[in-house]
């Protein structure tokens, strides 16, 4: 198939899973076209099946903002046409379910129908789609979408709860590429970081006030006052500096390290014993399943579909949102009890292998071949 993938470009959950899905269509032999704005932030060396079509909006003296929603749909015209797709793969409802649909009137009057999948990743609708100025929109894309699908239960859930949805929501949960994201020795970098052998605690995220960052620092300082301990937070965005005053006003600055956007986060959750993830809304959690692909149990609140990917009790613990003592009490049960550590990260491992790419692909491959049977239907009836 000849797919075109629209996303955010982006370190955000969105763009991530957007761009592992196309990496792994293109191994099975799928071509795939990228469509946005820049570059995706994971498209980083050359793969014979992928292409990449940047979106250009112009200032105009007339536009106080750039025209992006314009520029994208006449972007998206142009590629379907002369690059022949088969469908349209769109990534967060917000413009680009509501674009994708005005590239679709615009190629049926000059005759050539493209279907459109579109994938709800989360604050595209418990935030932004939530907003009554927005609100109208998301509806209609979701519903004139020819396929609509929902990284977890939780998310279809909320959509079905939000908006008046006709169209079939179908849930295929987000995953992981088991040849990047595994436990290798990292030993020497562990103790670059922890030389008197502390345990490491990670955080990935791109700060902003969801991620509840505040409380990852809060209940590591707990674990830190128990069991002598390091803390590396990935990422970067608009409460990093608040972050870091906070640890400066804890006397926490030796032990937290801020790394901020970084590639190769496979290998800091190699050196990792605990992840951390303190978020008031997770549409799926997607970092914590990376964790533990690497075999590092999840200290996290139970919301969106949280419960899904981390098992209370088993690959790690679940507590309320805002509830720091929980969260540290249950991050100290696990370090301090190396035999229960280890049993965690055996737990982290086989529950994140029920999310390997290589299971969900098929799951997605058949969805674009069930939506493009259907609108071949509509077309000619």
């Amino acid at each position: 198939m000849k797919i075109g993938i629209v996303c955010y470009p982006t370190y955000g959950g969105s763009g991530v899973v957007a761009t592992e899905l196309g990496l792994g269509l293109a191994k099975k032999g799928h071509e795939i076209h990228f469509i946005t704005y820049r570059r995706p932030a994971r498209l980083s060396a050359f793969h014979a099946n992928i292409f990449f079509h940047e979106v250009t909006a112009e200032d105009y003296p007339l536009f106080e903002y750039p025209p992006y929603d314009t520029a994208l749909a006449s972007k998206l015209v142009d590629v379907v046409k002369f690059e022949n797709l088969d469908i349209l793969h769109v990534h967060y409802a917000i413009p680009h379910a509501a674009v994708a649909y005005m590239t679709k009137k615009i190629l049926l009057t000059e005759g050539r129908y493209i279907p459109v999948v579109t994938t709800l990743h989360g604050t595209d609708i418990t935030l932004v789609g939530s907003n009554n100025a927005f609100a109208p929109v998301v509806a209609f894309s979701i519903n004139k979408s020819d396929g609509v699908t929902a990284v977890s239960e939780s998310l279809r859930q909320q959509t079905v709860d939000l908006f008046n949805i006709q169209k079939e929501i179908r849930v295929i949960y987000n995953f992981i590429d088991f040849d990047r994201f595994k436990k290798i020795d990292k030993d020497h970098f562990k103790r670059a970081i922890a030389p008197n052998g502390e345990r490491i605690l990670t955080h990935t995220s791109n700060f902003r006030k969801v991620k509840r960052i505040e409380d990852v620092i809060l209940v590591f300082k707990k674990v830190y006052e128990k069991i002598p301990s390091k803390l590396l937070l990935i990422g970067d965005g608009p409460e990093r500096h608040a972050m870091e005053e906070l640890c400066r006003k804890l006397d926490l600055s030796h032990e937290v390290r801020f790394l901020g956007k970084q590639d190769a986060i496979e290998e800091l959750l190699a050196v990792s014993d605990l992840f951390i993830m303190a978020s008031e809304s997770e549409s799926f959690g997607l970092a914590a399943l990376e964790a533990m692909a690497c075999e590092v149990p999840v200290i996290s609140t139970n919301v969106g579909g949280l419960p899904e990917v981390n098992i209370h009790g088993e690959t790690g613990f679940l507590s309320e949102v805002g509830d720091i003592e929980q969260m540290a009490h249950n991050a100290i049960t696990i370090l301090s009890d190396e035999t229960l550590l280890q049993q965690f990260r055996k737990n982290a491992l086989a529950q994140a292998r029920r999310f390997d790419i290589d299971k969900i692909l098929p799951e997605y491959e058949a969805y674009y071949e069930e939506v493009l049977k259907a609108s071949k239907l509509e077309v000619y009836t």
